[in-house]
């Protein structure tokens, strides 16, 4: 199965051209170091409405992770609160986030922190569990 990604920024700064998308991009980087290709890469300002229609865009008709920063849990179809937990716990500082995983239709969606080492440490703690969990997602059964 191909390991397929896409990345959702959820930044009014980077949206509107005045800020860098470090996190976008330590993200995607992270997740091709590990065998993912990222189909698309989006970017939405800030607001539960524009990123909740994109999280749904984004994981309409698409067996693969969508990762964000924001709103997950207006969209998902069911929670997977043990990805959202070893997230958390990668960091005493994980505690303070907002990460949250579910699924989506075929598609997992992940919630991590907006600074690059924050979602870096997140996504990293989950990643090795990630082809399995979009398999079982995706209709297959579990090894």
């Amino acid at each position: 199965m191909e390991l397929q990604a896409k990345v959702l920024t959820v930044s009014s700064g980077v949206a509107a051209g005045t800020r860098r998308d470090t996190s976008g991009e330590a993200v995607a980087d992270l997740l091709r170091d590990h065998g993912f290709t990222v189909v698309e890469r989006a970017v939405v300002p800030d607001g539960l409405d524009p990123v909740a229609e994109a999280l749904r865009r984004l994981a309409t008709d698409f067996q693969g992770l969508v990762v964000t920063t924001e709103a997950t849990g207006s969209v998902v179809d069911r929670e997977a609160p043990g990805l959202a937990e070893a997230m958390r716990a990668v960091n005493p500082l994980g505690r303070l986030s907002r990460g949250r995983a579910g699924v989506v239709g075929a598609a997992i969606v992940v919630n991590l922190p907006g600074s690059a080492k924050g979602a870096r440490e997140q996504l990293g703690a989950i990643v090795d569990v990630l082809p399995h969990a979009l398999e079982l997602a995706g209709g297959g059964r579990p090894h």
